[in-house]
Parts: structure tokens; sequence; C-alpha cells
């Protein structure tokens, strides 16, 4: 009798000690989203800004340098996205540094971005997850990574990335289909992050009021898209649900531009299955929107 409740009582203990997991820490919600489908059955990524939270001016929290430090694996862009995180994880080994991925077909900035007296890091465009091809490559490595921090769970990361790329050229029809009868609209963009996406998609961007959003529009620049919108009637313009849209609103007020919102960052797509290509279908939906208007 005594076995049988040693034996019990071992059995109990044994089913209330959790399995390992493997610690992963994105920098923002989009790499997050990315890591989730990859790590599905497995474990799930935490995040460390808020999504609501632009990486471009962050200052690091001693509660933030704590999870990175407990964390196995840390997956961020590099300095030209997250500068707040080079210095603290300059020494450490636990992290995938995306800009450093051999084979993405990343897109660099124009020299204007240099001219305009701001420090981007290099010229590398960090707003890779906007990119159809960009994110293929980047899954792929972040899958291998995972294999090797956690072999023991390979067959699922293999499974899960086989079913995202499967995902990722199904949401890619769909959104060439969507946006193929707008490409020739022009629009104006808050700042300048959406290249992987337009390109890829062939839209008219025609400008943006800033190439960092921590960096006011100068007051040419606002002076210069005013006059366009007069000369060109019914211009889309996009705001940012992170910036306040005020200066928006004082350079169209007045004009036929049709004002629309994108969101880079995912701030309010739900962490979930499917949440990244749900992200994909609610920016090009979010084209769409403000084009229809300017029919």
């Amino acid at each position: 009798m005594k076995f049988f409740r040693l034996t019990t009582f071992a059995l109990l203990l044994s089913l209330s000690v959790p399995v390992w997991a493997l610690n992963v820490l994105t920098s923002i919600k989009p790499i997050q989203m990315i890591s989730y489908e990859l790590m599905a059955g497995v474990s799930q990524p935490d995040v460390l800004l808020a999504p609501n939270t632009s990486p471009h001016d962050y200052a690091l929290r001693p509660s933030d340098v704590k999870r990175i430090k407990q964390a196995d694996l840390v997956i961020w862009f590099g300095e030209g996205l997250e500068p707040f995180l080079s210095k603290v994880l300059s020494h450490q080994t636990n992290q995938l540094m995306i800009s450093h991925i051999k084979g993405v077909p990343f897109r660099h900035f124009s020299a204007s971005h240099h001219d305009d007296g701001h420090h981007h890091h290099g010229n590398i465009n960090p707003h890779f997850w906007l990119g159809i091809e960009q994110v293929r490559v980047v899954a792929t490595a972040i899958a291998a990574r995972l294999i090797q921090q956690d072999p023991d769970h390979t067959t699922q990361y293999q499974a899960n990335l086989t079913h995202f790329l499967a995902q990722l050229t199904k949401t890619d029809n769909q959104i060439q289909a969507q946006l193929a009868a707008y490409q020739h609209y022009p629009y104006y963009v808050f700042h300048d992050a959406y290249e992987y996406f337009e390109a890829h998609y062939h839209l008219n961007n025609i400008g943006h009021f800033t190439v960092s959003p921590e960096r006011k529009p100068g007051a040419k620049t606002l002076i210069e898209i005013r006059t366009k919108l007069k000369e060109q009637p019914n211009v889309c313009i996009f705001s940012e649900p992170q910036f306040l849209p005020s200066v928006i609103t004082s350079v169209t007020r007045g004009t036929s531009a049709k004002v629309g919102t994108l969101d880079p960052l995912a701030t309010d797509i739900p962490l979930a299955k499917g949440s990244y290509f749900r992200f994909l279908t609610s920016l090009s939906q979010s084209y769409t929107n403000c084009f229809k208007m300017a029919q």
C-alpha cells in the first residue's frame, strides 16, 4: 500500500511539472506574429514592445532588460529598427538578428533618407514583414534557429514552416487579385515604411510626410504635398494609429483628398493562429477602402 501511494504521488508530481519550452522573446508584434505561426503546438513567443508602441524611439526599462536576459532566444531586426536593443544584446549569443540573415532580398533607402540630416543606422529598409519574398526567407531562418535550439520539436517546426509558406502564397495571391485594379491610384503615406508591400503589388506611392516617424515633417514637405493635393483631385492620404493625425488633417483641409489609415504594427489584430495573414489582408483592405473613396 505504501509503495502504491509513493508511485501515485510520483506520477502526479511528474504530471504537474511542465515540459520545458523554448522561451522566445520578439522585439515587435509583426515578428511575434510570424514566430507564433512557426512555434504552433510547441510554445508561444512573447513580445517586448506593446502593439501601439513605435520601436523607432523606444527606451528600455529595467524590467525589459530582465526579460531579455531570461529569454532563450531574442528575435529582433537590428539597430536600424530597434537601436535600444543594440547595447544590451551586444554580448549575447541568444539572439537572431534578422538584418544579418543571409539571402534576404532587403530593399535599401534612397540617398534622400540620409540627406535629411537624420541618422538611420545604415540604409536597409527594416520593415521586412511587409514584403512577401523577404518574409519567406526570414521565416525559414527563424524555423532553422528554433530547430537548432530545440531539436526535440524538429518535426513540428518543419511542419509549421511548410504550412506558413503555403498560407503566405495563398494570401499573396488573394492580395494580388484585390489590388490589381488599383495600381495606378496615387497616394501619400505618413512615413516611408511600405516600400516592400508597394513594390511587390506595384502600387503608386507618390510621396511621404516623413522618412521616420519620430521626425516631424518639414514645412517645405507639407507645402509641396498641399500644393499637389490642390492640383490632383481625390488623392489618398494614409495616417498611422501610432501617431497623431493632426498634421495630415491640416494639410488635407479644404482639398478633395481622401484619408485612410495604414497600421504597419498590427495594433488591433489579436495574436492568434493566422494573425499574420489577417494583418496582410487588413493592410490590403485599408488601401482598397481609400482607393474606392477616391474613384
